[in-house]
């Protein structure tokens, strides 16, 4: 199960925000192995703060691993051709990072493993990137003889649509009846640098189709918007930001919204602290009634359909009417000069094989 990961604890977060920033695939610097180490550390008071003012770090490997068990107790049921089904968690910047997640996989000798990323939509800078560094630690021998496939997105299946919209559903059920369906639902997902956008990452169109699911789904019963949050650093990223469209909002008189995250599948930094503090603060300042949908940590139906997207992948991968990886998976961005990157698809359509 690939993520990006957080903190567990305040203590971890100046590795964290080292690791991140040293990873050219999501934020490209100049100098990056100059440069990340002194950002980290100009940054860390401040993000240790934020996870102070979250109860003391980032929840996401308790729900991912929640998240993992059920799966796989369904999974057993769904595919016991298979059977047992087994977890593991790699983050791409903080505990259990990818290589500690290799070393276990190998000492417990595992020989068929689905790299399945926990990203709904696809982009090079997140799945990309861990897809990236699994491939270094088996091309290195970390890992052992393991055959691979993978799960590469999966921002329109109807279980994560389904869940998606039953945490909205929820939320527009605080407002008054008389004024629900005038509710603006924002649905927000983590930008991304315009560098990497303009090479052709197939990303924004993703989690615009995520979007236009959900919005099928609840019968287009609101006006909506999609806008991007997380920003970092001077350069331009893709927006409207999320703050600035509360503002925008606000402005224009419409004093009613739903804050819905949409590429992020369980609580972390950006929903406990950016969405739930800051945008919350933001929005009473201005008079607005702001509520925000739950994130899908422990839904039974999002962890129903993680199970389905495996299990149907497994019963495709045994019949052969797919290969290792998916046809989108295949092509690389139109703008892409990363080696490492052609190198990973070609290794993962090999089954992990050089």
């Amino acid at each position: 199960m690939l993520n990006m990961g957080g903190p567990s604890t305040v203590p971890e977060t100046y590795d964290f925000l080292k690791n991140l920033f040293m990873d050219g695939d999501l934020i490209p610097l100049p100098f990056q192995r100059i440069l990340a180490p002194l950002i980290a550390k100009r940054r860390t008071p401040q993000i240790e703060k934020q996870y102070a003012d979250i109860g003391g770090g980032s929840p996401i490997l308790k729900y991912t691993e929640m998240q993992g068990a059920g799966m796989c107790e369904l999974l057993d049921e769904l595919h016991p051709e298979t059977a047992p089904h087994k977890p593991y968690v790699a983050f791409r910047y903080a505990n259990p990072l990818t290589q500690e997640t290799a070393q276990r996989m190998k000492a417990d000798g595992v020989k068929r493993a689905i790299a399945f990323t926990q990203y709904p939509q696809y982009s090079c800078s997140t799945t990309g990137s861990s897809l990236n560094e699994l491939f270094r630690r088996g091309r290195a021998g970390e890992m052992g003889d393991i055959e691979w496939s993978v799960i590469d997105r999966w921002g329109t299946h109807p279980g994560f649509i389904e869940a998606v919209a039953q945490n909205i559903e929820a939320a527009l059920a605080k407002f008054q009846p008389s004024a629900r369906s005038d509710v603006v639902i924002l649905f927000s997902a983590h930008s991304l640098p315009m560098s990497v956008v303009n090479r052709g990452d197939p990303y924004v169109l993703e989690v615009s189709a995520s979007v236009n699911a959900v919005m099928d789904r609840l019968g287009h019963s609101n006006p909506y918007r999609l806008v991007w949050q997380s920003q970092v650093g001077p350069s331009a990223w893709m927006g409207m930001q999320t703050g600035e469209a509360i503002k925008g909002l606000a402005r224009l008189g419409k004093k009613e919204a739903i804050l819905v995250p949409i590429a992020f599948t369980s609580d972390h930094i950006e929903t406990l602290y950016e969405l739930d503090l800051e945008y919350m603060k933001e929005g009473k300042e201005l008079g607005m009634e702001l509520h925000r949908a739950e994130s899908l940590n422990g839904s039974p139906v999002f962890i129903r359909a993680l199970a389905d997207i495996t299990a149907q992948h497994l019963r495709d991968y045994s019949a052969r009417t797919i290969g290792p990886t998916s046809v989108q998976m295949g092509l690389r961005c139109p703008g892409c000069k990363n080696m490492t990157c052609g190198q990973q698809k070609h290794w993962f359509a090999r089954a992990g094989r050089s």
